[in-house]
């Protein structure tokens, strides 16, 4: 039984997962768009989506608890500078994630995910 058991393993040992996860917070906060499989998109989203609420707070103390995951300082202050204002009306659901097909290499299901406004910013322009 998987009583809680919650998450996906993604075939690493937990630390290994834990520092891939928070490569990936922080690449997706850096550039608002990366492309990875399936599955790491949804384990990222379930991250990238409280490291956002914490840049809304936008508190000493949210702003620490963000630089103990995401690892760059730069990207820190881009999440509360920039990117958290961007959401201040919104309620969550702040990424999306778009299924690409299959990697040709191993065949691995990929996908987009980006932040939600991104991609109005990129029209608008």
């Amino acid at each position: 039984m998987r009583h809680n058991n919650t998450g996906r393993r993604l075939g690493r040992n937990s630390s290994h997962r834990a520092a891939m996860l928070r490569n990936l917070v922080t690449s997706l906060i850096d550039h608002e768009k990366i492309v990875t499989t399936d599955a790491r998109a949804k384990e990222v989203r379930k991250l990238v989506e409280k490291m956002i609420t914490l840049g809304k707070r936008g508190d000493l103390h949210a702003r620490r608890q963000a630089a103990a995951v995401v690892r760059e300082k730069r990207v820190v202050a881009k999440l509360f500078e920039r990117v958290a204002p961007r959401f201040e009306g919104r309620q969550g659901g702040y990424t999306r994630i778009i299924k690409i097909g299959n990697r040709v290499g191993d065949n691995a299901s990929q996908s987009i995910i980006e932040l939600v406004d991104q991609g109005a910013a990129e029209s608008a322009q």
